[in-house]
C-alpha cells in the first residue's frame, strides 16, 4: 500500500514543487500564489526558480445559510472570472441574480486584499511568461478553476499548476484547465488539506505581504 505522503510544512511542500519545476527548465518562470495558504508554498518555488512571486486573488461563493459549501468562485484580472458548479447551484435553485450579487460582494474583497497585499507595486505582467499557478493543497478546485481560467486570460506563453496535494477530482480538472500540473500526492482517500501537513497554521496578512517583498524581483 502507498505510504500517505505528509509535508512539515508549506516551506517543504514549495521546496519539494520547486525542485521539480527546476528541472524542467522552465522560461521566465512568474509565481502567482493563491492567498494566503498558498503564498508560502509560492515563495518557496520563487525562491529556488530565482522568479518573481505575485498573488493572484480569487474568493468563493458559498451557499445561503452553508458558507463553507461552493457553489462557484471568482478570480480578479482584466477579465474577472465567475465560475459556477452548476452540480451544486442547480439544486439550491440559486438564481443568476443571486450569483452575480455574490460574485459583486466578493470583487469587493478582492479589490480590497490586492490594495493590501501589493499596493506598492503593480501587478507582474504575465504575457509570453510561464505563469505557475500555486496553492498549498486542492479539494474541491472551484478557487483553482477560477484562478487558472483567469490567469489564462493574459496569454501566458505557459500555464502551470503546482500544488503539494490534490484530491483525484481536483486533479483532473487541473489537467483540463492548465498545460502542465505538478502534484506530489494525490490519494485516493482524501479528507482536507490540512491533514496531509503536520504544521498547517493559519498565513497572516501580513505574513503574504512580507513574503511578497522578499520577492520582488
Amino acid at each position: 500500500m502507498r505510504r500517505r505522503l505528509v509535508f512539515a510544512d508549506r516551506v517543504e511542500a514549495g521546496r519539494r514543487l520547486g525542485e521539480q519545476l527546476a528541472a524542467m527548465e522552465l522560461a521566465r518562470p512568474l509565481v502567482l500564489a493563491l492567498p494566503r495558504g498558498g503564498v508560502p508554498v509560492g515563495a518557496e518555488i520563487a525562491r529556488i526558480l530565482r522568479a518573481p512571486l505575485d498573488v493572484t486573488l480569487v474568493r468563493k461563493i458559498g451557499a445561503p445559510h452553508e458558507p463553507e459549501l461552493a457553489v462557484g468562485a471568482v478570480a480578479e484580472g482584466p477579465s474577472p472570472e465567475i465560475v459556477v458548479n452548476d452540480e451544486v447551484a442547480r439544486p439550491l435553485g440559486l438564481s443568476d441574480d443571486f450569483i452575480a450579487s455574490e460574485a459583486a460582494r466578493e470583487f469587493a474583497v478582492i479589490a480590497q486584499r490586492r490594495s493590501e497585499y501589493a499596493a506598492w507595486r503593480p501587478a507582474y505582467e504575465i504575457a509570453d511568461r510561464t505563469a505557475i499557478v500555486v496553492d498549498d493543497g486542492v479539494a474541491t478546485g472551484m478557487t483553482m478553476q477560477a484562478a487558472l481560467r483567469s490567469v489564462r486570460r493574459r496569454q501566458p506563453a505557459k500555464l502551470i499548476a503546482a500544488v503539494p496535494v490534490a484530491s483525484r477530482e481536483a486533479l483532473a480538472m487541473l489537467r483540463r484547465e492548465a498545460d502542465d500540473v505538478v502534484c506530489l500526492n494525490s490519494p485516493g482517500s482524501f479528507g482536507s488539506v490540512g491533514s496531509f501537513y503536520r504544521d498547517f497554521e493559519q498565513v497572516s496578512d501580513a505574513e503574504v505581504v512580507e513574503l511578497l517583498k522578499q520577492r520582488l524581483i
